[in-house]
């Protein structure tokens, strides 16, 4: 297991590279699909491989309450238990903790909380969610964390700082006790306060880790602000480890991010807003390499977002992509989420995943090509 940087572009902070997991090799940079519970939401494990994701994210909450951890040590891995034979990052539970709980605590030893499902009481401790994430089989494996919410006072960040520089330490603990051959990433916090970020960062790489992500960014934040933080972290980034920007964003955000040296990604925004029929393309008259080259903010001009049960495509019988979709219209798809027939979920996360996977491979030929 191993992360191998390639090539580092001139023109700005963007890098290709190449890390290894016991379950193969991921090209960066790149975005993860979002099986939180082990599916992404109306597609098989089959039409994931097929859109060409090269790996993907579940989640230690949703797992851990629903099957349960049992289960899927019963089914050998979460990998055989969802029929997918590509690395597997899980997020640690700490945001969905904070997020999702009907009631929790927060203690230095763990996050007490009832469950969002049930109402039944659990202990969500550091150590604990190693354990979870071992048994799930993960490929990568991220610490426990505190994730303070924006905005939160400096004095409240700076204790989520401690808590999760502490918890990291007895995460890490667990995972080197084991000795899997599994990948473990240092989750760094510090809200939009600069030397919060940075000490805390510091502290996370002197504990050392196989990666380091940065959390507590889209969670109410101006992307503005966001891309602040990516700024003030990367010169303190380990140049041979991978970085994770969590939780984010719209394509234009992936871009400015992997600029600022970012290599991997998450969100949910493509398959979310395809259950609402919103519809990620790219335009008909944009270079997509040239385009991204010069992409500053939100320009319009590459992509465009389309609200397919608008009654403006009720007769458009032209493709719904150009690509892996041309053989249906948008008369059609619009056909299916009015009469609210579950294909036209299934169509629309197709499309979109499509877009956001293409996106991360033209923006690693622009990289390789010298155009980012």
């Amino acid at each position: 297991m191993s992360f191998r940087l390639i090539k580092k572009s001139t023109k700005s902070k963007a890098r290709l590279g190449i890390l290894t997991t016991s379950n193969g090799r991921v090209e960066t940079p790149f975005f993860l699909p979002i099986a939180t519970a082990g599916s992404v939401k109306s597609l098989s494990s089959e039409d994931i491989n097929s859109l060409g994701a090269q790996i993907i994210l579940s989640n230690t909450y949703h797992l851990f309450l629903q099957p349960g951890i049992d289960v899927i040590k019963k089914a050998r891995g979460l990998h055989k238990f969802m029929n997918w034979k590509k690395p597997i990052l899980t997020d640690s539970g700490g945001f969905q903790v904070f997020s999702l709980a009907r009631i929790r605590e927060i203690t230095n030893k763990g996050v007490v909380f009832n469950s969002h499902i049930n109402g039944k009481k659990h202990l969500l401790t550091p150590e604990l969610s190693i354990k979870i994430q071992l048994a799930l089989g993960s490929d990568i494996i991220m610490s426990f964390d505190d994730c303070p919410p924006h905005p939160s006072n400096k004095e409240y960040v700076k204790e989520a700082c401690d808590r999760t520089a502490n918890w990291a330490k007895k995460g890490k603990a667990v995972w080197k006790k084991s000795k899997s051959k599994s990948l473990l990433f240092g989750i760094v916090q510090g809200g939009i306060y600069k030397d919060l970020r940075i000490a805390h960062l510091k502290e996370l790489v002197d504990v050392g880790f196989d990666g380091y992500a940065l959390g507590g960014l889209a969670v109410g934040e101006p992307v503005e602000k966001m891309y602040k933080v990516l700024g003030w972290c990367e010169p303190y980034l380990p140049e041979n480890k991978p970085r994770y920007l969590m939780g984010t964003g719209y394509p234009e955000q992936l871009v400015e991010a992997v600029k600022r040296g970012i290599d991997m990604f998450d969100c949910v925004i493509p398959t979310r807003e395809a259950r609402h029929g919103r519809l990620y393309i790219w335009n008909k008259n944009a270079k997509k390499t040239t385009t991204l080259s010069t992409v500053e903010g939100r320009n319009s001009n590459w992509y465009k977002v389309i609200n397919i049960t608008n009654a403006k495509y009720k007769n458009d019988f032209s493709s719904i992509n150009d690509s892996n979709l041309k053989q249906y219209s948008k008369a059609y798809l619009r056909h299916l989420f009015v009469a609210k027939e579950p294909l036209a979920l299934r169509l629309a996360t197709i499309n979109n995943l499509h877009f956001y996977l293409e996106l991360m491979s033209e923006i690693r030929y622009a990289i390789r090509t010298g155009k980012i």
